[in-house]
């Protein structure tokens, strides 16, 4: 008889690129393999609730299809010949045209780059400690947090807010720009227990109802790029009816007054010009958020994507501060708690190192960087050998036309370390392998809850796949640079030496005891109540635009981005977007697909089943107009370039407005293009970023 194998829990944290971090336990059924993947109950915030794509994670760490030996280029880039190198030597090449490079153009022709396909401090950080010490190109972030995180931060002055638990303790709670159903599924488990102890009314606010518009009690779609329009209304609305908490704007707030003449012209009709919602759904929000002390606003990423992102996210959050709703648990606003932390990256990223003078390049700006822009480059060399980690600019990035052609330089030596055989890996001269989060030690915050989370290494990997952590270590050896500060040390002894320096007196071994650390702030803290975090202690409706620091202020080189001229003074709606015209008279957003996580899961065979294939939402009305039905193939396009697709036809988005969802492999669409060559790569004022979902298009049948 046949003994079931023996199923041991490991206890690890989802190291992907989305606010909740959730805690994970993770069935280990022998040393090289895993079972099911459970959220941690025991984790308050993940409560034991995980997404379907996580909990499937067997199938991506044990699929067929991952990359399991380095691989050199034969024949032209792109054409898909490899042959299989070993370790030593795909390391000597690195290290070589490296030299190389730094040889003819200096060392900024190097630029190490890399993102969030890990957000583990050690495996993803690590790349910067090469970067530091050999002077390479820097590296801007600019395309994921910088319009919602500055717009936040100009108004509160840190990056915090209110428990994130207290969602559950709310009698109102306003989803805002985020499809949590679909990318942070934890922020429902709270949500849904608010409305089974408490009766609270959700509320969601989207462009188009998506998995979380069908849960909510209200559901306001409105057109994208004017959630600032509808935020200046429930403003307007407060004042007008005597729902405004004056006692809280005299104490908490710098110009209520010159905020409420600001805002007498801005009514629920004037917003429902602009957003599309009715006169009544408008002032219907207003009401229930006007009666409700205990209103929770939930603000994401996605509704500020746009080119007035950092203006919408000020809007938004200025509402709770007019309602005075941050007196109360259960009230208040929260986006991220970035700050709450205290773990200093400085050694793994070998801060001592850095050299100021060393220009700095924009991460969203690849395309551009690589085709020779001199703007781009700071007026600097060209790039002519990069280390690509944790991210795929051939597919994420915008603008995608001008990064593939960047990428397939002859002159470009390109270097991806990576799991799977991706866009980017593609154009490559050499492509390594890597583990993934259950096969090295690492650590992780959540930018969405208030955990530090521990991820020891559970499996063994592969025998011919290596950490980001070993890349690393190994070409400083080659690049005679392994006796700077923070090398030769192991995963262990730096998130040992962090912890420690925060306080955490037991280190690793006290974390991996414990599995996680709460650092969620005290009450007061937490909803300002001390006061917010500027000198004056308080909230400005008067933002200091380009003067404000900023979580990630563009460095001195690059200064303030975009067309910061056409920043408003206090909150309101700027037509900084890519409005339709006649030529272009849709607007498309690039949403998240349920499945995916950007372009990661976009390689697994059950995630790729669930979704179906690339499609585009068009609503009914514009269907008819276009003569198009579903399944029909389309041609949508504007000045960055044209995209064939499938129609699905919808009245789940608005007329005039056009939504694909996912980040589906540029392979996967008709004509190897994805859909990223629509999006441009413009920075948004005033300190950078990607407008996703901010794109005026034309469409045709064919």
């Amino acid at each position: 008889m046949n003994k079931p194998l023996a199923v041991t829990i490991g206890h690890s944290a989802c190291p992907h690129d989305c606010p909740s971090t959730c805690a994970l336990d993770v069935e280990i059924l022998d040393g090289h393999t895993i079972g099911r993947v459970r959220g941690a109950a025991a984790n308050d915030y993940t409560a034991g609730v995980i997404c379907a794509k996580v909990a499937r994670y067997a199938e991506r760490i044990h699929s067929p299809d991952r990359l399991l030996k380095p691989m050199q280029r034969i024949g032209g880039k792109g054409e898909g010949g490899w042959r299989e190198i070993g370790w030593d030597d795909a390391l000597d090449l690195v290290a070589e045209k490296f030299v190389a490079a730094e040889a003819r153009h200096g060392s900024e022709a190097v630029w190490p780059y890399q993102y969030a396909g890990t957000m583990g401090l050690v495996q993803r950080d690590g790349i910067h400690r090469l970067r530091h010490a050999k002077r390479y190109s820097g590296q801007f972030d600019s395309i994921c947090t910088n319009m919602a995180w500055t717009g936040w931060f100009v108004g509160a002055g840190a990056m915090r807010g209110a428990d994130p638990h207290e969602m559950a303790q709310a009698d109102c709670l306003v989803i805002w720009g985020t499809n949590a159903v679909s990318t942070q599924v934890n922020v429902m488990t709270h949500a849904a227990r608010a409305r089974k102890e408490r009766g609270a009314k959700i509320v969601v606010i989207d462009i188009y109802d998506n998995a979380t518009m069908k849960q909510a009690d209200l559901a306001l779609k409105l057109r994208p790029g004017t959630d600032a329009a509808l935020a200046c209304a429930l403003m307007h609305v407060a004042f007008r009816d005597g729902t405004a908490d004056r006692d809280y704007l005299a104490r908490y707030t710098d110009d209520p007054a010159g905020l409420e003449a600001h805002l007498a012209t801005r009514t629920p009709e004037w917003a429902s010009a602009i957003t599309g919602l009715a006169v009544e759904e408008i002032e219907a929000f207003a009401t229930l958020v006007g009666r409700t002390p205990r209103t929770f606003f939930r603000l994401g990423y996605g509704f500020t994507r746009q080119r007035n992102g950092a203006v919408a996210m000020h809007a938004a959050m200025s509402v709770p501060a007019v309602l005075g709703n941050w007196r109360h648990e259960g009230g208040g606003a929260f986006h991220s708690n970035s700050d709450i932390f205290g773990l200093d990256k400085s050694e793994i990223m070998g801060s001592a190192d850095r050299d100021p003078s060393i220009r700095y390049l924009d991460q969203s700006r690849i395309g551009a960087v690589l085709t020779g822009d001199a703007a781009a480059l700071s007026n600097g060399p060209p790039v002519t050998a990069m280390l690509i980690q944790n991210t795929n600019p051939a597919n994420v990035c915008p603008e995608q036309r001008l990064v593939r052609q960047g990428l397939a330089r002859e002159d470009l030596f390109t270097c991806v370390h990576e799991q799977f055989m991706t866009d980017t890996a593609k154009l490559a001269d050499l492509v390594l392998p890597a583990t993934m989060f259950l096969e090295h030690d690492d650590i992780y915050r959540g930018g969405g809850q208030n955990h530090i989370v521990l991820g020891p290494k559970l499996v063994d990997p592969p025998e011919t796949v290596r950490t980001n952590h070993f890349v690393v270590e190994e070409l400083a050896k080659r690049l005679g640079v392994a006796d700077r500060p923070g090398f030769g040390l192991t995963e262990r002894t730096l998130i040992d030496t962090m912890l420690k320096a925060a306080g955490d007196t037991e280190g690793f071994d006290g974390l991996q005891r414990e599995r996680w650390i709460d650092r969620q702030p005290p009450f007061e803290t937490a909803h300002f109540l001390s006061g917010f975090a500027w000198p004056d202690g308080r909230f400005r409706f008067r933002p200091d635009w380009t003067g404000s620091p900023a979580p990630n202020r563009p460095p001195e080189s690059l200064g303030a981005q975009g067309p910061v001229a056409g920043l408003p003074v206090y909150p309101d709606h700027v037509e900084l977007i890519e409005i339709a015209d006649d030529a272009h008279p849709y607007r498309l957003a690039t949403s998240p697909a349920r499945q995916f996580l950007n372009s990661t899961f976009a390689e697994t065979r059950g995630s790729r089943s669930r979704e179906g294939r690339p499609e585009l939402l068009v609503h009914p009305e514009d269907a008819l107009r276009e003569s198009l039905g579903d399944g029909q193939l389309v041609t949508i396009g504007n000045s960055r370039g044209e995209v064939r697709l499938p129609v699905k036809v919808s009245d789940t988005v608005k007329p005039g407005v056009l939504v694909h969802e996912g980040l589906w492999a540029n392979s996967d669409f008709l004509d190897g293009e994805g859909i990223n060559v629509l999006t441009g790569a413009d920075p948004v004022a005033p300190f950078g970023g990607a407008a996703f979902h901010d794109n005026k298009v034309w469409l045709r049948a064919g």
